[in-house]
C-alpha cells in the first residue's frame, strides 16, 4: 500500500509540476507573442500604386494578418496610385517615382497639397529583362546585354537576335534568326520612367531617335508612358508583362519587370554589362552595392524632395559587383487628415511601416528585393511619426532585426557581396549558368559555372556565395552605410518616454504595438520567441519525466 501511496504521491507530484510547468509556459508565451501583446483595434486601409513593389507588399499584407491588420492594395501602377493619393480615394499609395509636379514629357503636372505626404523607401531592387529565347527547341538562360544594346531594343533599333552587336555581348551562342519582341507597359510606370531616365542619361542619342521616330518630340524627357512602335507588345502591370513573356507563344520576347516577377516565373532574366565591363545580376547583394552610391536627398526641411533619389552615380558605379538599373520605389504617406483617410486609420498604417521596414525585410530577398539600408530606416521612423494617428514608437535601430546591417551600422550585404566570375568578364568567354541559378542548356556545365547548385528561381548571390577570388580592378566596400554614423534612433515629436532599461523599453513596446515588440524581444532577450518556447518545452519535458522517477526513486529508498 505504501508502495501504491508512493506512487499516488508521485503522480500527483509529476501532474502538479506538469501544470505548473504549463502554466508557466503558456504566461511565458502570452509574455512573447506579437498576437498577445496587440492591445489595439486596427481599421482596414486600402492603398495603391507601384507593380514593381507589389510582391512585396502583398506579402507584407499577408503577414500582418494575424495581427488583425487588414490592407488592401491594387497594384494599378505608379501613376494611377499618386493619382488615387491626390483624389483623396486611397489612404496610401506606392510609387517608384516620386509626384511629377513639372513634368517634361507632354503629361498633366502632378500637385498634391502641400505639406500633406512623406516618402518612405519601402523595397530596393532591380529592373530587369525577362526574356524567352529558344535555340534548337532548348531555352536559354545566360543571356547577356550591354547597356547600349538593351536601349537600342526597347527603342525599336535593334530587331533580330543574331544582331551582330548581340553575337558580341554572347560569344558562347549561336543565336537564331529570329524577330525580337520587345515587351512594354502600357499603363502609367515607374519603371517605364527609370528606364527613360537611364536612356536619357546614358544613351541620348538613342533616345532622341527614338522620341522623334514615336512622334513625341518635342517633349522627350523621361516618361511613365512608354512609347510604342510597330513590333512591340504593350502590357499592363509587371504581372501583365512577366505574364506575356512567360508564355509559350511568346518565344523571342523581352520585357522589363522587377526581379521577383521573373523569379517567380522560374524565367531568365538579361546580364547586364556595369561600367566595369562586367555581366552582373541583380542579385540582393549586387543591389546593395549599386545603392550605395544613390545620392538620397537628406533635406528635411523639404518634404517634397526628402528622401527622393538620384541615380546618375549607380548608372556610373565603376564597382564590379554593381546592377546598373538598381533603385528604390516609395511609398507616399499621409501627414495631414484628408479625402477618405482619418486618425484611426493612420495607426493601422502606421504599424504596418513600422513592421515593412523592420521584420517585413527579413523577407525582401527571396521575394527578390533588397533590403533596406540603415540610414534609410532611421530615417524612415521618423516620416512614419509624421502620420496622424501614428502610435509612435521609440525604437532602437539594433532591435529592428534587418538584415542589410548589423547592429553596428554596417551594410552587411555589401560587405558580402561576391565580385563577379572571370566568366562574366566582357570578352571572349561566357558563364555556362544561367541567370537566378538556372543552368544553361545552350552549352555544357563543364566549363566556368558562376553559381552551381543553386535551385531554379533562386538567386544565385543568395544561394550560393561562393565565386571566383576578386577579380583585379575592384573597389572594396564601404564599411558602412551612408549616414551609418548613429547606432541608436530616437522618433522626434510626441515619442513616448526613452529613458530607463532595455527591459523597461521593450515592456513599454509590448504593451503598444505588436511590430516593435516582436523584433526587439530577439536582441534583448537574446533568444527569440521560438527559441524560447523551444527550451521551456525541453525544461518541462525534464520536470514531468525525470523528476517524479527521482522522487520515486527516493521513497523507495526510505521504505523500512
Amino acid at each position: 500500500m505504501r508502495v501504491i501511496k508512493g506512487a499516488g504521491i508521485v503522480g500527483k507530484l509529476g501532474a502538479a509540476l506538469g501544470a505548473t510547468v504549463m502554466l508557466a509556459m503558456a504566461i511565458m508565451v502570452v509574455r512573447v507573442s506579437p498576437v498577445a501583446a496587440a492591445t489595439t483595434s486596427y481599421v482596414p486601409i486600402s492603398g495603391e500604386g507601384s507593380t514593381w513593389s507589389e510582391n512585396a507588399l502583398d506579402q507584407w499584407i499577408a503577414d500582418v494578418q494575424q495581427y488583425g491588420m487588414r490592407i488592401n492594395y491594387d497594384g494599378n501602377g505608379s501613376t494611377s496610385g499618386r493619382e488615387a493619393f491626390i483624389a483623396g480615394t486611397t489612404d496610401f499609395a506606392a510609387s517608384d517615382i516620386p509626384f511629377q509636379t513639372d513634368p517634361d514629357d507632354g503629361s498633366a503636372p502632378e500637385n498634391p497639397t502641400p505639406n500633406s505626404y512623406a516618402y518612405m523607401p519601402i523595397t530596393a531592387g532591380g529592373t530587369v529583362f525577362m526574356y524567352n529565347l529558344m535555340i534548337n527547341g532548348q531555352r536559354v538562360t545566360n543571356l547577356r546585354l550591354s547597356g547600349e544594346n538593351i536601349a537600342k531594343i526597347f527603342a525599336g533599333q535593334i530587331t533580330n537576335w543574331d544582331n551582330p552587336a548581340i553575337a558580341a555581348d554572347n560569344p558562347a551562342l549561336a543565336l537564331p534568326n529570329e524577330p525580337i519582341v520587345p515587351v512594354v507597359r502600357s499603363d502609367g510606370a515607374g519603371s517605364s520612367f527609370e528606364l527613360s531616365e537611364w536612356m536619357i542619361s546614358q544613351y541620348p542619342s538613342v533616345w532622341n531617335a527614338f522620341c522623334n521616330a514615336s512622334g513625341r518630340a518635342p517633349t522627350c524627357g523621361p516618361t511613365s508612358f512608354w512609347p510604342t512602335v510597330s513590333g512591340m507588345i504593350a502590357q499592363s502591370g509587371d504581372l501583365g508583362v512577366a505574364g506575356y513573356v512567360a508564355q509559350n507563344y511568346a518565344a523571342g520576347s523581352i520585357g522589363y519587370v522587377e526581379y521577383s516577377y521573373a523569379l517567380n516565373a522560374k524565367f531568365p532574366v538579361v546580364n547586364m554589362l556595369n561600367a566595369a565591363g562586367y555581366y552582373t545580376e541583380p542579385t540582393p547583394e549586387n543591389v546593395a552595392v549599386s545603392l550605395l552610391q544613390a545620392q538620397i536627398n537628406m533635406d528635411s526641411s523639404n518634404p517634397a524632395v526628402y528622401l527622393t533619389e538620384n541615380l546618375s552615380n549607380v548608372y556610373t558605379d565603376p564597382d564590379p559587383r554593381t546592377y546598373p538599373l538598381s533603385s528604390y520605389s516609395y511609398l507616399i504617406l499621409p501627414t495631414t487628415v484628408q479625402g477618405q483617410f482619418s486618425t484611426a486609420k493612420g495607426q493601422t498604417l502606421a504599424a504596418f511601416s513600422y513592421y515593412a521596414m523592420c521584420q517585413g525585410q527579413q523577407d525582401s530577398a527571396s521575394l527578390g528585393y533588397s533590403p533596406m539600408p540603415i540610414n534609410l530606416v532611421e530615417a524612415s521612423f521618423a516620416q512614419i511619426a509624421k502620420i496622424p494617428g501614428a502610435d509612435v514608437q521609440s525604437i532602437n535601430i539594433q532591435s529592428c532585426n534587418n538584415p542589410t546591417f548589423t547592429p553596428s551600422g554596417a551594410n552587411l550585404l555589401a560587405q558580402e557581396a561576391p565580385q563577379p566570375p572571370a566568366c562574366d568578364k566582357e570578352g571572349p568567354t561566357q558563364c555556362t549558368t544561367g541567370s537566378g541559378g538556372l543552368p544553361n542548356v545552350q552549352t555544357p556545365i563543364s566549363g566556368p559555372n558562376k553559381s552551381a547548385g543553386v535551385a531554379p528561381g533562386k538567386s544565385a548571390g543568395v544561394v550560393a556565395r561562393t565565386t571566383v577570388p576578386n577579380t583585379p580592378g575592384g573597389t572594396s566596400p564601404p564599411t558602412t552605410s551612408p549616414g551609418a554614423t548613429a547606432t541608436t534612433t530616437t522618433v522626434p515629436t510626441g515619442s513616448p518616454g526613452t529613458g530607463g532599461s532595455q527591459d523597461q523599453a521593450l515592456e513599454k513596446i509590448l504593451n503598444t504595438s505588436p511590430f516593435p515588440s516582436t523584433v526587439t524581444l530577439s536582441v534583448a532577450r537574446g533568444w527569440t520567441p521560438n527559441q524560447t518556447l523551444a527550451a521551456l518545452v525541453a525544461f518541462a519535458v525534464l520536470v514531468v519525466v525525470v523528476v517524479p522517477g527521482l522522487v520515486a526513486r527516493r521513497m523507495r529508498r526510505r521504505k523500512p
